[in-house]
């Protein structure tokens, strides 16, 4: 078995009187959030921002202290089989603009529970229940 480690953000916009999140399209169809591999010598933190600005394009956030939740998976990937993990951090950001990058179909800002149902997989589904929480807090 092949060991990756990734690192993404659950992005949100604060309106007035409620939150959305930014969801992506994959090419695969799925809805998930933006993630992606460590490059060498980054830690979780700076290769979750950076794949933030790579495949969405914005740059202008604030971190939500003290909310970081990792997730495992097996895929299997050619004729490998892959473990992945995956820290996920909380962000906040005012920016509307997004440019998605060539990786991407597409890109939807959602209130909460309509993210919750739009979301492909359980393990983002429970991440996103434990930031909307957090953030309730």
């Amino acid at each position: 078995m092949i060991y990756e480690n990734s690192a993404g953000v659950i992005l949100y916009r604060q309106l007035q009187e409620s939150r959305e999140y930014l969801l992506l399209h994959y090419p695969g169809g799925h809805f998930d959030f933006p993630k992606g591999h460590l490059e060498k010598d980054e830690n979780d933190r700076e290769a979750a921002y950076r794949e933030l600005q790579e495949e969405t394009g914005i740059s202008e956030i604030v971190w939500i202290e003290g909310y970081s939740e990792k997730i495992n998976y097996v895929y299997r990937h050619a004729s490998n089989m892959m473990s992945k993990d995956v820290t996920f951090f909380l962000a906040r950001t005012a920016q509307k603009k997004v440019t998605i990058s060539h990786e991407h179909q597409g890109f939807l800002w959602l209130p909460y529970k309509e993210a919750y149902e739009k979301l492909s997989f359980d393990t983002a589904k429970n991440l996103l229940k434990k930031a909307e929480q957090f953030l309730k807090k």
